[in-house]
This record gives C-alpha cells, sequence and structure tokens, in this order.
C-alpha cells in the first residue's frame, strides 16, 4: 500500500482590495487562530471559526476586581508580618503586645474583608444575570 502524501503543496493565490484586506485582517484578529493560512482554510472548507467576543460591558467591573484584589494582597501581606513577628517573639515578654496588636489589626481588617466580599458577590450576580441572559 502507497502512502498518501498530505503536506499542504498546493497554493491557491486571492487577489484583495487594501480595504478587503484590512476587513480580513480585523476577523481574523478576533479568532483563535495562530495564523492566517489557517483561518483561509477554516473559512475556505467551511470549518467552524471561533471568533473571540470581548464584552465592554463588564470593563468597570474588571477595573474594580483588580483593585480588590491588590487590596486584599495587601491585607494579607501585612496579616502575614505580623503572625511572623507573633509567632518569632514566642515566649518573650513581647508576646503579649504582638497579640493585642493582632487583635486591633484584625479587628480594623475584617470590615475592609467584608466589603470586599459584598462586593466580590455583587459582581459574581451581576455576571450570573448576564450569562443568563446571553443563554435565553
Amino acid at each position: 500500500m502507497e502512502a498518501i502524501n498530505e503536506n499542504r503543496s498546493r497554493w491557491i493565490k486571492v487577489r484583495l482590495k487594501p480595504s478587503e484586506e484590512e476587513s480580513l485582517n480585523k476577523i481574523f484578529k478576533k479568532t483563535t487562530f495562530q495564523n492566517l493560512s489557517e483561518f483561509g482554510r477554516a473559512m475556505i472548507l467551511g470549518k467552524p471559526v471561533t471568533v473571540i467576543h470581548r464584552d465592554r460591558s463588564m470593563d468597570e467591573v474588571l477595573e474594580e476586581l483588580i483593585l480588590l484584589r491588590r487590596e486584599l494582597n495587601f491585607i494579607g501581606n501585612n496579616l502575614n508580618q505580623a503572625v511572623k513577628n507573633i509567632n518569632s517573639a514566642h515566649g518573650f515578654p513581647d508576646t503579649r503586645l504582638w497579640m493585642n496588636l493582632l487583635t486591633v489589626i484584625n479587628g480594623k481588617l475584617e470590615p475592609s474583608i467584608n466589603e470586599i466580599k459584598d462586593r466580590m458577590n455583587k459582581y459574581s450576580d451581576l455576571w450570573s444575570q448576564k450569562l443568563k441572559v446571553e443563554k435565553a
């Protein structure tokens, strides 16, 4: 039995106007394809083309979530430093001072953490409602 040559050795040349090429490139950039040849083959052969859709209405939500994540990171770093100091001072007279300080820090951080959780839940609900509407 003879092996069938499956290499892509055939060329198809297409002439486009500059405006047509620009339109084609705009569509191609929105797809998941890595190069224009793959995209062109899929279009010509009628294969499915996945187009990435960016929902700009969620930009504000994403920016807010990024800020919330940064704030949570700062809180976590501060808390880790406090706990590290408490652990290193274990058995010393400063331990009680550090424990009281940690209680104060925790009391100040808890409202911020709860606010962040509430905002994230609100955005999660908003996102879920938007997905439900799009599926319907």
